[in-house]
């Protein structure tokens, strides 16, 4: 379905410039600092007071109605205001409204007294998952919903809580921020947060997540076993390309056709293949049709196993450099610290550093070397002390 771009200007200013006394942004009645990624029409005026124009969307609400969604324009202005401001863009002169825009201030729990399960550590027993932990976005509520589901039944059951580490998936890095950093504004969840990023690819999702997902009975068996087939096959083509050569009469014309260096004598697939301008999928054309079925593939797999084989072939080096860190700091992880520890007797941690970790309470000496105004020095520290 269409969606329509549209711009405010200056008339549409003034007549929200109008309102302004009565904002409640603006006039003390909400305090809290609003989602820093979707600011109010009035918050960007007043943000960016040079910009004589800001871009909106006009999204259609769905197939069976009228409605359409104008996206950018949320408001806590009166509503007569937003009508004069909405007459006043060009191609809503005319416009109708069946909701006004409107604020919500909402309060939240501190989610550093959360545990990685996301049980209150003041509660025993009380899961909290949404934004009532500070978070914003729809996405990042039902990570939390999903995790914390997850653990209250565990928990009932007497089980062993179930956590996803940074280097595992976004909802690890996201609880994790959520616990160990705290937050001063509604958090949402950026690739950018995780250190460990190309290991959380889309393309993988399934390899780091469906066994752990059939363990806890949310997958069931025949999607369990479509994963392990994906992953078998993975496996059989990346052995093909790392063990099987291209001759230069067999692959030189395709290469000359994507403007790639010719080969003079010849080169393992996996090789050629990491060039990026050549495509995985047109390369296996060029490989004799038996040399599949020797690697227990009947012909060219598809697309998304070729996909994945490109992917780890190409990017090789940037995925082991990451797992080779993620090695290193995972043992950090592995060094628990019990639970009631008084940090008081380590007579080498700063003062910062002794109010920071019995305010979080850190469960493990990774988790303690995230939290904000903690150093090296005093991670060394704790790492002498526990080595003892």
């Amino acid at each position: 379905m269409d969606c329509y771009i549209l711009h405010t200007n200056e008339a549409v200013h003034e007549q929200l410039r109008l309102g302004f006394q009565d904002s409640p942004l603006f006039t003390g009645v909400i305090h809290g600092r609003g989602p820093r990624y979707c600011p109010s029409i009035e918050d960007k005026l007043r943000v960016f007071p040079e910009n004589d124009a800001h871009q909106l969307f006009l999204e259609p609400e769905g197939r069976g109605t009228n409605e359409y969604y104008l996206q950018g324009f949320s408001s806590s202005l009166p509503f007569e205001v937003q009508m004069n401001a909405l007459h006043a863009m060009r191609g809503m002169e005319n416009v109708k409204v069946f909701r006004p825009a409107y604020a919500v201030e909402y309060d939240f729990f501190d989610p550093t007294f959360l545990r990685q399960t996301l049980e209150s550590k003041l509660v025993p027993g009380l899961f909290l998952a949404g934004q009532v932990n500070g978070t914003t976005g729809y996405e990042e509520a039902a990570a939390q919903g999903l995790i914390a589901g997850i653990n209250a039944h565990l928990s009932i059951n007497e089980k062993d809580p179930f956590i996803l580490r940074r280097d595992e998936a976004y909802i690890g890095v996201l609880i994790d921020d959520l616990i160990t950093k705290g937050v001063d504004e509604p958090y949402r969840m950026f690739t950018s947060r995780a250190e460990y990023r190309i290991l959380l690819r889309q393309d993988n999702a399934d390899q780091r997540l469906t066994e752990r997902a059939y363990k806890l009975g949310l997958a069931d068996e025949h999607r369990y076993d479509l994963c392990c087939k994906k992953y078998e096959s993975v496996d059989s083509l990346t052995a093909l390309c790392e063990s099987n050569n291209l001759t230069a009469a067999a692959v030189n014309d395709y290469l000359e056709s994507k403007e790639s260096a010719v080969l003079s004598e010849s080169k393992k697939i996996a090789d050629v293949a990491t060039r990026p301008e050549l495509s995985l999928k047109d390369i296996l054309n060029y490989v004799p049709r038996g040399t599949f079925g020797r690697y227990g593939l009947d012909g060219i797999p598809a697309d998304d196993v070729v996909d994945s084989v490109e992917i780890n072939l190409k990017y090789k080096g940037y995925i082991n450099r990451e797992k080779a860190q993620v090695e290193k700091l995972r043992r950090l992880e592995d060094l628990a610290i019990p639970e009631d520890f008084d940090f008081d007797k380590i007579s080498g941690l700063t003062i910062e550093c002794r109010q920071k970790f019995k305010r979080y309470s850190p469960r493990t000496i990774g988790q303690a070397s995230r939290i904000s105004g903690v150093s090296p020095a005093d991670i060394s520290v704790l790492l002498v002390y526990f080595g003892r």
